[in-house]
Formats: structure tokens, C-alpha cells, sequence
């Protein structure tokens, strides 16, 4: 049998009503998730345990539709959670009670722990890219410099980004792998001077100080970055290319990013692995899943991680598409989630529009992920989506 949620996102009208009526935050927010409405799809379903499905979910007052192998599965979390309850299922639902058991979403947290201290999520966290590389698809070679880096970094943060996401490898389609000693000399030196400089530079500018981040799959890379100052570790192969990224980051106490990808260092947004037989969400989902499972048993505490689907990566447009329309149902994994949108092809696709003038279609990619639960906002441009998300918080409170 496979189950697979089709969406999920807290009903914030509920939870606005009861703190109108004096309800407290932690209750009205509690109620308000048991009256979410979520919807399941099963698929290759034995006719007794439809049979079984059709009777008790009945009886709990669930919508089923069925199908002679399949079901759609819909009602109220609350509801949904009495039917997940294996030890007092039949024998018919006990798989099923289990597999929607794990599948029902969990409540976000509401900071990210990282070695620089906690991030607090309870609205839209901009990660501000900084690529240090000659290649990469957007602004390859703007910032490759010092000079430029630290000038571009002061830019992002002043147009309101809290996280500084820097990156010393292309992972373009095409791009070449570079070796560790040329992307350790590419970001060091920039990790060594924002850590320096920017923290007591930006005090004016926000209220936050910034946190710094490494995009990078090689421990050796993060290692030394976290020595020079970076408080997180953005790894797109989600610690699949680098067995010691793992312990690292444990050790380090540092903040990960895990992100859905396939393939290896130079073929990791190649449309070869797009092809997801059981759907792009179902796949995401079951391979981010175990991701993280390996992160914990690595030591990693759950509030340390953040997941994100990997916008573009092996994705054919659609499955990007696809993947922003279902983006509540990622909340199953436990963490928060980031979103990668920024001037990504399927952008191009919809608008019609060149890469740089992508930013307006970020933006609208970034709205509808808050609010599908996305707490992080990788982007190149802060200031193009700063103001579409403050609008998006204020009508979905986190």
C-alpha cells in the first residue's frame, strides 16, 4: 500500500477566531490544528482493508472516495488521528492506521537551532545568496572577488536577509566539480571577513545579527568555514557525496540544510533524474525522509535541521511546479522547510521572462510557499520579496 498527503496547511481563520474570544496562543493554535482539513492519497489497496476504510472512516464522519485498488482519504486532523491508531485498529487498517500515523503533519518549530544561536521562524527568514564562483547560472562572476563579496553581502543584508548562504561551487547544469583546495580558497577568506566585519556593521540596519551559512558538500569546506566564522552548513546533496559531513556538523553544533537532489557533485540539476514513477511530492517526501533520519542517528538534534525539496534540481518544470502546489505536505518531515525559487527556470517557463528578471515571479514563488508552511527563502535579491512576504506573514500568521 502507498499514502501520500495531497496538502496541509493550518487554518489560520480558526485559530484568529479563537484569539478573538480570548483564547490563548498555545490553545487557539492547538484547536485550530485539530479542525485542519488534510486529504490522502492510497494507492494499490487491498479490497479488504478498503472495505474496512470505508466502514470506520464512515463512522468517523471522513471522506472516502475509492476506487478497486485506490482511496482519497480527506477530513479533519483531528478525525484523521483517531483512524491512526494501529493498536486499536482491525487487522485490516492496521498498515494503513500506521503509514497515516507517520504521515499526519507535524507542528513546525518555532526556532532553528545553529551554532550562532537559535533563528526564530515565526515569520519569513530570508537566506541571501552569496556565490563566490565564476560560473554560477544567475550572477556567475559578479562577486568571485573580496572586495565584491563583502560589498554584495552588506547589499543583501541591508535588503533584509538575516542569513548569508555563501557558495564556492556551481551547481548549474553542466557546471564542472571543483576541487577542495579551490572552493576552500574561493569562501574562506569571505566566511574570515564577514565574520570580521559585518556583524557590528548591520547592527543599524537590523535587529538581528546576521548568521552566516555554507553551501557546500565536502566536510574539509565546512570544517573550515565553521572555523571561520559560519554558523550553518547548506548541503544539496542532503550528506549523500560526504560521509564525515555528518559527525562534522554534529560535533559543530551546527544549523544543516538538507536538500532533496540526486546524482553527484556535477550532475546534481541534471533533468536526467528527473522521473518520479510515484510522483514528484510522494518521492521528495520518502527521500528527504530517511535524509534526516540518518542526520538524527548521526546526533543531530531535530532542531538543528531544516529540509528543503530542492526547487529545480532534478526537477522538470512541472515538478517544481508540482512540488510549490503540495509544499504543505513536506510538513510531515518534522522540521521547517527553505525553498530555493530564485530566478529557477520554471519561473522562466511561466513568466516568459530572462533569469535576471525573474525576481517579481521569486517573489510569487516565495508567497505561495509561506503559505504551504515555508519558513526560509533562499533568494538572490531580498529586497524583491522582503515585502510580498511581510504581506503573505501578516494574512497567514506563522
Amino acid at each position: 500500500m502507498r499514502l501520500v498527503p495531497l496538502a496541509g496547511r493550518s487554518e489560520d481563520a480558526v485559530r484568529i477566531a479563537l484569539l478573538s474570544h480570548g483564547w490563548g496562543g498555545d490553545l487557539a493554535r492547538s484547536t485550530a490544528d485539530g479542525v485542519e482539513s488534510l486529504a490522502f492519497h492510497l494507492t494499490r489497496v487491498e479490497p479488504a482493508t478498503l472495505e474496512a476504510l470505508v466502514r470506520i472512516g464512515a463512522k468517523l464522519g471522513l471522506d472516502i472516495v475509492t476506487g478497486s485498488d485506490w482511496a482519497v482519504l480527506a477530513g479533519p486532523l483531528a478525525r484523521l488521528s483517531s483512524l491512526a491508531r494501529p493498536w486499536t485498529s482491525p487487522e485490516a487498517l492496521v498498515e494503513l492506521a500506521t503509514a497515516l500515523g507517520h504521515a499526519l503533519p507535524a507542528d513546525t518549530p518555532p526556532f532553528w537551532q545553529t551554532a550562532a544561536g537559535p533563528i526564530s521562524l515565526d515569520r519569513p527568514v530570508i537566506v541571501g545568496i552569496l556565490n563566490v564562483t565564476p560560473d554560477s547560472f544567475s550572477d556567475g562572476g559578479k562577486h568571485n572577488t573580496q572586495t565584491a563579496a563583502l560589498r554584495h553581502a552588506e547589499a543583501l543584508l541591508a535588503a533584509g536577509a538575516t542569513v548569508l548562504d555563501v557558495g564556492g561551487e556551481s551547481t548549474r547544469p553542466g557546471a564542472d566539480p571543483v576541487s577542495e583546495a579551490e572552493e576552500l580558497s574561493r569562501v574562506i577568506p569571505v566566511i574570515a571577513a564577514l565574520a570580521r566585519q559585518l556583524t557590528s556593521s548591520v547592527k543599524s540596519v537590523q535587529s538581528v545579527d546576521p548568521v552566516i551559512s555554507v553551501d557546500t558538500t565536502k566536510a574539509g569546506v565546512a570544517r573550515a568555514a565553521l572555523d571561520a566564522g559560519a554558523a550553518i552548513v547548506n548541503d544539496v546533496s542532503a550528506f549523500r557525496l560526504d560521509p564525515e559531513m555528518a559527525a562534522l556538523c554534529t560535533d559543530r553544533k551546527a544549523g544543516v540544510v538538507l536538500m532533496h537532489s540526486r546524482g553527484g557533485a556535477g550532475d546534481l540539476a541534471s533533468a536526467e533524474h528527473a522521473v518520479y514513477p510515484e510522483g514528484v511530492l510522494a518521492s521528495v517526501i520518502d527521500e528527504l525522509g530517511p535524509a534526516i533520519g540518518r542526520a538524527r542517528a548521526a546526533g543531530i538534534p531535530i532542531g538543528y535541521l531544516v529540509a528543503d525539496p530542492g526547487l529545480g534540481f532534478g526537477k522538470a518544470p512541472d515538478d517544481s511546479i508540482e512540488l510549490l502546489r503540495g509544499l504543505g505536505a513536506l510538513r510531515v518531515l518534522g522540521v521547517p522547510i527553505m525553498v530555493g525559487p530564485s530566478r529557477k527556470r520554471f519561473l522562466g517557463d511561466l513568466t516568459g521572462q530572462a533569469t535576471p528578471d525573474r525576481d517579481s515571479a521569486t517573489a510569487a514563488a516565495c508567497v505561495v510557499a509561506w503559505g504551504e508552511g515555508a519558513r526560509l527563502f533562499r533568494v538572490h535579491n531580498p529586497a524583491a520579496v522582503k515585502d510580498a512576504l511581510a504581506i503573505a506573514a501578516a494574512i497567514h500568521p506563522a
